[in-house]
């Protein structure tokens, strides 16, 4: 059996295996359009535990970008849109990031920087601050989570979001690969995208409490810059150890915040989205070399 995670986009699913990646989309007339590509192999260092986890995180945003462009070419009815070229990705890629680091990492800290003229004991304890640090991320965060759910275009990516899940569930166990096998899964899974950063946030309270109070704003930005690869890496490694022991009572405990933001990101799929939602899933297995059930 293949690890096959995904992603949903607008009006369909992506669908990645460990070499190949496939995306379908329902155009407005009802037909389905697929798009395969094969993964290029990744050096041996770059397979590393850690490591791999930001590799991954890369890998992720650039074929996603790759596969939310077909899709809104396809699903707005755009004919002859073309593939983004590398630059293209490189600048998205890099304002996503500038505004990830804007959002998560500046304001969340700047605003901690606020607190502690105002509460002493934030600006004096290190723990105080960086978990002060830590909990405005994730109420920005979640903050962000509930705006974009009030998008309706967002909210029929979220349904998507739930289809995408509820097939990998059924591919997971075995059962015919239907409508009617895959409807009665639920939308959560343990390796879903938004777990990872719930876990992300978590891991950074723990790795940025390290970064010394007596450091000036500027070098306590700059080093939660550089330490985003060790927490992608890190947050990746546990992504995989959770799904792996989701049954322990202890690994519960841990990964049901990531279950519960799922809540939020997740919606029950029509059977029209489930059956894109398969079409991906099966293009990907044949691309891998196993047929779908």
């Amino acid at each position: 059996m293949k690890n096959i995670g995904g992603q949903a986009v607008v009006e369909g699913v992506m669908m990645k295996g460990p070499g190949n990646w496939t995306v379908a989309v329902r155009d407005p007339r009802g037909e389905i359009h697929l798009k395969r590509e094969t993964l290029e192999p990744l050096p041996g260092f770059l397979k590393l535990p850690v490591v791999r986890g930001f590799i991954a995180l890369i890998q992720a945003l650039t074929i996603g970008i790759k596969a939310i462009e077909f899709s809104a070419g396809k699903a707005y009815d755009e004919e002859g849109a073309e593939d983004p070229g590398k630059l293209s990705i490189a600048i998205t890629i890099g304002a996503a990031v500038i505004l990830s680091i804007c959002l998560f990492i500046l304001l969340p800290l700047y605003a901690t920087k606020l607190m502690g003229l105002l509460l002493k004991g934030i600006s004096a304890s290190s723990l105080l601050f960086n978990l002060t640090d830590g909990l405005i991320r994730v109420l920005i965060f979640l903050l962000y989570v509930l705006a974009i759910g009030l998008w309706k275009e967002m909210a029929r990516i979220f349904m998507y979001h739930g289809a995408e899940h509820k097939v990998i569930h059924a591919y997971e166990d075995g059962v015919p690969l239907t409508v009617e096998g895959v409807k009665n899964y639920t939308t959560l899974h343990p390796r879903c995208g938004t777990s990872f950063l719930m876990i992300v946030m978590a891991v950074s309270i723990l790795v940025f409490s390290f970064i010394p109070q007596s450091w000036p704003f500027q070098y306590k930005f700059l080093s939660r810059i550089l330490l985003v690869p060790l927490i992608a890496g890190s947050s990746f490694e546990f992504l995989k150890l959770s799904a792996r022991f989701q049954d322990n009572y202890f690994m519960k405990m841990m990964i049901r915040p990531g279950l519960f933001l799922q809540r939020l990101t997740t919606r029950e799929p029509d059977d029209a989205q489930l059956e894109v939602a398969l079409a991906a899933l099966t293009a990907v297995l044949e691309a891998e070399g196993e047929h779908a059930r």
